[in-house]
């Protein structure tokens, strides 16, 4: 009895070893025709192995690389789209430069750092306060998703202050943030609500 252990190793193991089979079998036959034929099925029986990847962007394009792949890129036809080269199968993908920028205040993130240094932008009007009494509620949001407990409003203007390079200024007296018991209830709700849902 024959072992898979045994047999040799399966290049896309993901096809099995009959499609293997047949790619090996696709290899010998002489007549470059006949060769494509051959081919032509092998991609209708790997595509048919696989029918919920057919809407898959460049599907054929991928299972034409697959086959030449399998083929150990020995396979002499003419292939309907370009195939991968042998060479770029095990190159590594350039790196990814990390994002080395600091982050002053990480529970506020830096999409609400960058928002508020936008703001100072702004000319002066009721545009500008609308937008920096909305930016400060998401500060405390922010915070209490962090905190999870109350949190003064003095500490939210100290920060905004600071974020913004003291170009927005508020005091306590002319500006009144949403009360950190209706942020964590109104999360809460929304928990229960979720959970309810589901």
């Amino acid at each position: 009895m024959e072992y898979n252990t045994e047999l040799k190793r399966l290049i896309l193991p993901e096809y099995g070893r009959n499609i293997q089979n047949m790619v090996d079998y696709c290899l010998t036959i002489e007549d470059k025709e006949e060769r494509m034929r051959c081919a032509n099925s092998i991609i209708n029986i790997m595509g048919n192995m696989f029918p919920h990847l057919r809407d898959v962007n460049d599907f054929k394009h991928i299972l034409w690389d697959h086959l030449a792949i399998m083929a150990d890129f020995k396979l002499d036809i003419d292939y309907p789209y370009e195939i991968v080269k042998k060479e770029d199968l095990h190159s590594r993908p350039p790196r990814i430069p990390y994002n080395t920028g600091r982050i002053r205040y990480r529970h506020y993130g830096k999409t609400l750092e960058r928002m508020i240094l936008k703001a100072n932008e702004f000319d002066e009007g009721q545009e500008k306060t609308y937008l920096i009494k909305l930016l400060a509620n998401q500060m405390k949001k922010s915070f209490l998703n962090w905190n999870k407990e109350a949190v003064d409003d003095r500490k939210i203007f100290k920060d905004l202050d600071e974020l913004s390079e003291g170009k927005i200024v508020l005091d306590e007296e002319q500006h009144k943030l949403t009360e950190s018991r209706d942020i964590l209830s109104r999360k809460n709700t929304n928990k229960n609500y979720t959970r309810k849902g589901r």
